[in-house]
């Protein structure tokens, strides 16, 4: 059952999640579903989390949102679900916790997590932009990230007395932090399309980032907040930013922001919203190879954009590491007759709808 949006908003019928994926994002989960028996792998290591478990006990002890209790939430998810065109409305809990946070679990049904301290942080249209990236995160099913990177933590733990087998995890651990950050850059996007309320998507950050008073807030303060952040002065300042990012799956409220202020004014957004975005009828056929050069320009784009004295050393490796990976993949499509391997299970884009368990997202 579908429900109609308060307010006029422009309904995306039959958009892929490609539409809204951060380049880098999309780039691994395209490959992902190429992959020839990935959707077993996945299946398989979906089976050592009991995601039937998890639904328990949210329903046990959770409040379980319905037109009965938390029906404003209700209504914002319902009409989330219209805007985005998913095939089904996800369950969704509103759980007793003062941290504001929201999390997507599952993968065969998945359903959204809310605590009490998101619901009393945002107002309304600022609730329905978390609500959306929440979605985001059902339709690009982004289930692959969180349930690999979860396992290989919990194997880097039982291995650190190894050295050598620790730091080849970490290193692919380290890679999969990126591809997940990406992702929430992605899903930020998702619930502005969701909401299609610029000023409610920046509140929303910025109390993330300052807490609920809102009156204290101020986007082009923390633009330049961002500017700052960015254009650090001093290369050990550049460093200690890498650093900090290590074991965070999510980028600061800062960048989200910057990044998420960017999307929204420089075209994309407005191009979607006029109908011009990728259907999921077309998935199947995306190129892996062009979705690597996209994700090499995008950080290309973002480094051009950049002032910090860090991001010179690395310009134009990625331009190199987009060459040869879309070259590999381009002669891998040619032997194989230029098929393009089993698509993905579930909604969205395919790969297995929703978020690995217990992921936190705001």
């Amino acid at each position: 059952m579908t429900s109609v949006p308060d307010r006029a908003r422009v309904r995306l019928t039959g958009i892929s999640s490609r539409a809204y994926e951060h380049p880098a994002d999309r780039s691994a989960l395209v490959a992902l579903r190429k992959l020839s028996g990935f959707d077993v792998l996945l299946a398989k290591l979906f089976g050592l989390i009991n995601e039937r478990a998890l639904r328990l006990m949210y329903l046990a002890g959770a409040v379980k949102v319905s037109e009965r209790q938390f029906p404003h939430i209700y209504a914002l998810v319902r009409d989330g679900a219209y805007i985005l065109d998913l095939p089904d409305v996800p369950d969704v809990f509103v759980m007793q916790n003062p941290i504001p946070n929201a999390m997507a679990i599952g993968r065969d049904r998945p359903f959204i997590v809310i605590t009490t301290g998101l619901v009393n942080l945002h107002d309304e249209e600022e609730l329905r932009w978390v609500i959306g990236h929440e979605l985001g995160h059902v339709l690009s099913g982004h289930a692959v990230y969180r349930t690999m990177l979860l396992i290989l933590i919990q194997l880097a733990a039982r291995i650190a007395w190894m050295p050598i087998g620790y730091i080849g995890l970490r290193a692919i651990i380290w890679g999969l932090e990126e591809w997940f950050r990406k992702s929430e850059l992605s899903c930020d996007r998702a619930g502005l399309l969701a909401g299609q309320d610029v000023d409610a998507a920046r509140r929303a950050l910025m109390k993330l980032a300052g807490g609920s008073q809102l009156s204290e807030l101020n986007p082009d303060a923390f633009r330049e907040q961002a500017h700052e952040y960015d254009a650090v002065p001093d290369l050990r300042d550049s460093v200690l930013k890498l650093l900090q990012l290590q074991g965070n799956t999510h980028p600061f409220a800062v960048v989200r922001f910057a990044e998420l202020d960017y999307w929204a004014t420089h075209g994309d957004y407005e191009r979607i919203l006029g109908g011009d975005y990728p259907r999921r009828d077309t998935d199947r056929s995306a190129s892996v190879g062009e979705e690597a050069r996209n994700a090499a320009k995008s950080y290309q784009d973002s480094w051009s954009r950049s002032e910090d004295p860090l991001v010179g050393i690395f310009r134009g490796v990625a331009e190199t590491g987009a060459r040869a990976a879309s070259g590999l993949f381009d002669r891998l499509n040619q032997q194989r007759g230029g098929g393009g391997g089993t698509g993905g299970t579930g909604t969205g884009s395919g790969g297995g709808p929703g978020n690995g368990p217990g992921n936190s997202d705001n």
